[in-house]
Order: structure tokens, then sequence, then C-alpha cells
């Protein structure tokens, strides 16, 4: 009896560690699930960065060459450049939503700032990079002889305009429809190199490379170099690195990562400079169909100042020659306020580490 009772528990035993068996092995299968779960990559985001085709955004081309903008964006973003021809077209794009951040001149931004309040500067990249080139045999051999002369701007509203407005005020000139002061037109750089060589146009402030290639070709004579440009003689910044509050609210990491690949592209730029000129011609190229000479782009470097500073106060002395200029409506010199455009922390923020 009690063999027979022995092997009727341990037939129930077995019975009921089946059973248990059976009944635990949907727990465990989601177990594993949810830790995968748990553990998965978020879904993969696609991110849009904008730039200008010239030379002064130089760092942008060398981050997206040497890979510097993948490596801190990281495997799970892939990203698409957008260019430019100008940026009046990039910072509608960025205040719009079709880009997320980028490169561009400070003036659009400023301008397209005051009348959507939805973007951010967020690092400097470039200060200086724009030369002022008289036409040979225009009878110009100084600022003070453009009155009567027709001068060319890659856009209005652009940098490169503000610039000159403030040139022709220390100058005592004006800008005018008349043969009194400087008549303003607006042209892409690559017809301006044509105009001038057809004398329709007598002078031109514009980025490089274009003021080095026009002078080259002998077309015309750099009458003030980049260094006397204002505001500051030529310290002012030229290409910055923006975003959009969206883009910022919803991807702030990915924002920073931008920062850091400006800051490791500035850096190789500034050890590798020889390294640097296929990079940029490259990317031009790309982006234009046409490349560069690398004695062209390395004429157009050393015209450049690379750095993550800006100067508000130098937005600032851009912004209230734009007021006056009509570029900015509804806004009096005395009461702008730029503060809102700048959110450096982020800036700040990668420098220390964070």
């Amino acid at each position: 009896m009690k063999k027979t009772s022995f092997a009727l528990t341990l037939i129930v035993f077995v019975a009921a560690l089946i059973a248990a068996c059976g009944q635990a092995s949907p727990s465990s299968d989601k177990t594993p699930a949810a830790s995968t779960s748990a553990s998965a990559p978020a879904a993969p985001v696609t991110l849009k960065l904008g730039l200008l085709k010239n030379v002064t955004h130089a760092p942008a081309f060398v981050a997206i060459k040497e890979g510097y903008f993948q490596k801190e964006f990281g495997a799970n973003v892939k990203y698409e450049v957008i260019g430019f021809d100008n940026g009046s077209d990039f910072s509608t794009a960025l205040a719009t939503g079709q880009i997320d951040l980028g490169f561009v001149g400070p003036s659009p931004v400023t301008n397209q700032y005051v009348r959507s309040k939805n973007i951010k500067i967020i690092s400097g990249s470039n200060n200086g990079g724009a030369v002022l080139v008289a036409r040979k045999n225009a009878g110009i051999s100084s600022v003070k002889d453009l009155a009567g002369k027709v001068a060319a701007v890659p856009t209005k509203g652009s940098t490169n305009e503000i610039s000159l407005r403030l040139l022709l005020q220390q100058n005592g000139l004006q800008v005018t429809t008349d043969n009194s002061g400087v008549q303003l037109v607006t042209m892409a750089p690559a017809d301006t190199l044509v105009a001038m060589r057809q004398k329709q146009v007598d002078v031109s402030l514009l980025p490089e490379p274009w003021g080095t290639q026009i002078a080259g070709e002998g077309i015309g004579d750099i009458l003030v170099d980049w260094n006397q440009v204002p505001p500051n003689n030529g310290n002012y910044p030229l290409t910055i690195l923006v975003a959009s509050d969206k883009f910022l609210k919803e991807h702030r990491d990915l924002a920073k990562a931008a920062i850091r690949a400006n800051i490791q592209a500035i850096d190789f730029i500034q050890k590798k400079p020889e390294d640097t000129y296929k990079l940029v011609g490259d990317e031009l190229k790309e982006l234009t169909g046409k490349g560069l000479a690398p004695d062209l782009i390395k004429a157009a470097l050393n015209h450049l100042s690379l750095t993550t500073d800006v100067d508000k106060g130098a937005l600032e002395s851009m912004a209230k020659v734009a007021i006056d200029a009509g570029y900015i409506k509804g806004l009096e010199k005395n009461s702008l306020d730029l503060s809102g455009m700048l959110d450096l922390s982020l800036l700040q923020e990668v420098k220390s580490g964070k």
C-alpha cells in the first residue's frame, strides 16, 4: 500500500509540475519582450540641415565630409543637407519647418526672428569673410568714389548689404535711386562676376570666395579687405548656427550634437588647413556642380576668423541698419531687443562637457 500511495503521489506531483510550467510559459514570453521594448532604440529621426553655398561655411563643409555630423548625431539619425543661394530663403525655410537647423548669416535670421519669433542662434561658426571688390577702370580708388556707382549685393536684407550700408554711412554716402548716392542691385555672386565683366556693375560686397575670384581673374580689385568691413573691422558674425524653436524643444540633444560637430570642424581647419582645401572644394562641387581651385579656396579661407563666439552688440548694430533700411518693420531702434533670439546655453553646456 505504501508503494502504491507513493507512486500515486509522484504521478500527481509530476502532473502538477507540468501544468505549472505550462501556465508559466506565456508569462515568461512577455518578460523578454518587455525587456527588449525597454531597451529598443527610439524611432529613427530625419534631420534637415541647411547651409549656404560659399566658403564662409567651411566648418559645415568639413563637418559633413569628415563625418562629424553623423558621428555626433548617431546611427539612428539620418540627415539631409539642403543648400541655399541666399540667407533670406534659408531663414524662411527654417521658420516654416522646411529645415531644422543650419548655417547662415545673421541679418536674414534677425529679420525673420522679428516676424516669427521661432528661431534661435545657438552658436557662432565664422566671423568675417566678405570683401568689397571694385571693377577695374571704373574710376574707384576709395569708398568715397562710389557716389553715382552701381553696387551689387547677393540679396536684399543680407548681411553683406547691411555691412555695405554701414560702410557707406562711415564715408558719408547713402543708398539712393539716382546718381547722388550709391544705387543697389541684387544678384547672385556668380552673376555679379559676369555683370562686372560686362561693366553693368561697378562694385560689390560679397562673401568669399567670390571677391578673391573676381580679383584673381583680373576683373576687379579688392577695395576694402575683409578685416576692414564693418561692423568691428571684420570681427562680426557672418556665419552662425541656428535652429528652430520646435527642433530645440524636441531634439535639444541633436542641436548640441551639431554644435560639437561645428567645434570639431573648426579645430580641423585650424590644425589641417592643407587637408581642408579639398574637403571644401568637394562639398562646393556637390552643392553647386562646380569646384574651386585649391589656391582660390586657400586665399578665401585666409579671410575667415573661425569662432563659436557670437557678438550680440554686432548683431544689434546690424539690426538697427536693417530697421533704417525698412527690412525690419514695426520696430523702433530704441526698443530693439534681440535677447530672445540667442540661446547660447547649449554652447556653454557643450564647452563644459555636458
